[in-house]
């Protein structure tokens, strides 16, 4: 039985549904959200949460239980199957290319879900918020930074992006997806994208190259030796095109010590962070 997007916040705590996009309509996401005691959808600010590889939405969600709870936000992790959105094409790739390389419309890009689902929820009732937040953590940080680089950023308050495998570089002269050559963007479009707040969230001890999911091709490799790594050349990269282009970098990153590729240390670090920037946006 499907609920209606009002049942997320029906009673404080854990709850979780079964939600059809628009445009994916036989391709179910899972909604698995984190609603404080003291939710009030004119008050309460929306995170949206973008888990890794494992597609445990329901697990990132019980991260952000406590958490939610602590810093006053309602957080919704959307589960991308596996069986509705395959490997990484179609979901931190963002559906915009096939396995054959041909391009999908930007229509049927699977970052256009997050803002209908926000519209969905505002027509609905579950929020009177005009901003939300989004965090993603390993494969999710993939998803987030690659879904503001192509422009969904309207409403965007707060973007946090935690231990990505790889980047999509801002250098035009590196094709996708490691980079944003090959999509149709020009210098111009790099400027409100640089000029965007980015906060990269790097684990000190994020730095295992052995495990099955580690990127370790030569183009991943050339980012740098470990996630811990790229994250900070992602971010060096940004001021460097931001100082050829004679614009500011917004970007920054920060150092979570202790902390390796997990996805539960990452949100304790990201949570006061989100928080923050929420509630500064609808001051």
């Amino acid at each position: 039985m499907k609920h209606p997007l009002r049942h997320l916040v029906a009673t404080p705590g854990a709850h979780s549904l079964a939600w059809d996009d628009e445009v994916f309509p036989d391709k179910p996401l899972f909604l698995h959200a984190a609603c404080p005691p003291d939710y009030d959808p004119a008050a309460t600010p929306v995170l949206f949460v973008h888990h890794g590889v494992g597609r445990n939405g329901a697990d990132y969600r019980d991260y952000w239980l406590p958490l939610a709870k602590e810093h006053g936000l309602l957080a919704i992790a959307i589960e991308f199957s596996e069986e509705s959105f395959p490997e990484y094409l179609r979901y931190h790739f963002g559906n915009m290319r096939n396995d054959d390389g041909s391009p999908n419309p930007r229509e049927q890009w699977t970052y256009g879900i997050v803002p209908r689902l926000f519209d969905a929820m505002r027509a609905e009732g579950v929020t009177r918020r005009n901003t939300y937040g989004q965090f993603g953590h390993s494969a999710g940080g993939q998803f987030v930074h690659r879904m503001l680089s192509f422009g969904y950023r309207d409403r965007v308050a707060a973007a946090l992006c935690a231990n990505a495998g790889t980047y999509a570089m801002p250098d035009l002269d590196v094709a996708w997806p490691f980079g944003l050559g090959e999509t149709g963007l020009a210098p111009d479009h790099l400027i409100p994208l640089l000029n965007f707040p980015i906060a990269v969230l790097a684990g000190t001890e994020d730095t295992k190259t052995t495990g099955r999911f580690f990127p370790k091709g030569p183009r991943s490799l050339k980012q740098g030796p470990t996630r811990y790594h790229r994250a900070h050349t992602y971010i060096q990269l940004g001021h460097q095109a931001a100082a050829a282009l004679g614009t500011h970098c917004a970007w920054t990153v920060t150092d979570v010590p202790g902390v390796g590729h997990q996805g539960h240390g990452m949100s304790i670090a990201a949570a006061p962070i989100a928080a923050r920037l929420l509630r500064a946006a609808e001051a």
